[in-house]
């Protein structure tokens, strides 16, 4: 190695061992603080939320303030991070306001996604545990959050959605109220007793403890259709019975009709042949 290399090596080493005097302290404080506030980010928030469970705060409310607290306490940490390195955060921030102002122009959805949150939050159309039909899916609500809404099917599929688009659309609530009203469509046949049949039901009906005795249920004779007299039957129970009383009064009403003698019709035509 000859004279020209061995000045440009001590050249290069002393201006490593000047910036790592200058800026080492400063680079080994920015990795503290982002250790520190990675791990507050994520205790802090969960401290939060399990302190409001306590409170017993709505499910919905408890997860969207923990997203909330976790992002503003990720804001901080950057900022202080670049206050490490000299960076004036004061002009930063207005800075951040200028061009924010750009950046949630073309960020639209993504904030209406926020604001979306914040409504459902604060009008509460509905709350973890609730089955509903927004954005055109229907599941049970399982999170609330900054951006989206999640839901899980029947089938336990996962679906997220949006909340612009949960709040911008029309929401269907089913677990809203306590009690929902089971609507049936029984048919007999023309040649068959009506009263009968309306007692048989009424019977059925009266024998099953999930049906609700106020509001009282309602059987009437709704239409005279093409091959089968209709009744409609109207029974009220908690929104927790309703599918499984709806699927028993089913069963039950055709096994009630075939007991009495009472048939149950199905579509049937009747064919005249003319022979010249």
């Amino acid at each position: 190695m000859d004279f020209v290399e061995k000045l440009r090596l001590e050249e290069v080493m002393q201006e490593l061992v000047t910036v790592l005097t200058s800026y080492g302290l400063d680079v080994l404080g920015a990795i503290v603080i982002l250790i520190i506030g990675n791990i507050v980010s994520k205790r802090v928030p969960k401290t939060v939320t399990n302190l409001l469970t306590k409170k017993n705060v709505d499910q919905t409310v408890v997860n969207f303030l923990g997203s909330m607290v976790r992002m503003l306490i990720l804001t901080f940490t950057l900022l202080l991070v670049l206050a490490q390195f000299g960076v004036q955060t004061a002009s930063l921030i207005a800075v951040l306001g200028a061009a924010g102002l750009a950046v949630g122009l073309a960020l639209q959805g993504t904030l209406s996604n926020v604001a979306g949150g914040v409504m459902l939050l604060f009008f509460r159309p509905l709350k973890v545990g609730d089955f509903v039909e927004a954005a055109g899916q229907a599941g049970t609500v399982r999170s609330v959050n900054l951006f989206t809404t999640e839901l899980s099917t029947g089938d336990n599929v996962q679906i997220i959605l949006p909340n612009s688009s949960v709040w911008g659309g029309a929401i269907k609530n089913y677990s809203f109220h306590k009690t929902r009203r089971v609507d049936l469509v029984m048919g007999i046949a023309y040649e068959d007793d009506m009263d009968k049949a309306i007692e048989t039901m009424q019977s059925l009906i009266a024998s099953d403890s999930r049906a609700h005795a106020e509001p009282a249920p309602m059987i009437a004779v709704s239409e005279l259709a093409d091959s089968s007299v209709n009744f409609t039957v109207r029974i009220w129970c908690d929104s927790g019975d309703y599918w499984p009383l709806k699927f028993d009064m089913i069963k039950g009403m055709k096994e009630a009709f075939d007991k009495a003698g009472i048939s149950i019709p199905f579509p049937q035509q009747v064919v005249h042949v003319i022979k010249e």
